[in-house]
């Protein structure tokens, strides 16, 4: 879709937000794609709904209304957010936290300084990341784990470096066939910003053409 914008959209509000659609743009048209409802308005506008926990259930015969239902769905996620020097994780029934744990450990910032200093400023910061990452993954594997038998879906955050180097871990390999595709853009992993993923965890990603 040339030219498209994004916006996120809760489950709570999908419904409202597809009759606004509507009046704006006339009655739709909707067609099922793999985990994503396509809708047409009648002007022509297109607005694509991808699912934030695939794959979509499309029992219902009317599209909108699975998507809708689907997610809307009640589900417990765990999120694991990961940047150098912080760290969390939390598994959640709806926005009720069933367990939580977050930390930090420090990491410099690369050196400008050259020679010897640089490279022994290098190693250090080196061994800094390695500690930082092996946290991480003792903290995911601490919280997330013992409740792997009730998590639908898991949810990562944060840089994608250090995430893939978490995940890699042996002792999470159960967890990572639950693991959705998104990653969220988080700042540095404390509480507040963990249990503001939540939301942004379950939102359903709209993608947008100019008109709509």
């Amino acid at each position: 879709m040339a030219n498209a914008r994004t916006i996120d959209v809760g489950p709570d509000r999908l419904e409202r937000w597809l009759a606004g659609f509507a009046e704006r743009h006339g009655p739709p048209r909707f067609e099922a794609l793999d985990d994503a409802l396509r809708c047409v308005g009648a002007d022509g506008a297109v607005a694509v709904l991808t699912s934030a926990f695939p794959p979509t259930n499309w029992a219902d015969a009317d599209p909108a209304r699975a998507f809708v239902a689907h997610a809307g769905a009640s589900r417990v996620i765990a999120l694991v957010l990961v940047r150098l020097g912080g760290y969390a994780a939390g598994v959640f029934d709806g926005d009720q936290a069933l367990a939580t744990k977050v930390g930090a450990r420090q990491v410099h910032g690369r050196s400008s300084a050259g020679g010897w200093s640089q490279q022994r400023f290098a190693r250090r910061r080196e061994g800094q990341v390695k500690v930082a990452l092996e946290t991480a993954t003792d903290n995911a594997v601490t919280v997330v784990l013992p409740w792997l038998q009730r998590i639908d879906a898991v949810v990562t955050g944060g840089d994608r470096q250090a995430l893939r180097a978490v995940l890699a871990d042996r002792r999470l390999d159960a967890l990572r066939p639950l693991v959705v595709p998104r990653i969220l853009d988080v700042p540095d992993p404390k509480a507040r910003v963990l249990h503001a993923s939540v939301a942004a965890a379950r939102a359903v990603t709209i993608t947008l053409s100019d008109d709509a």
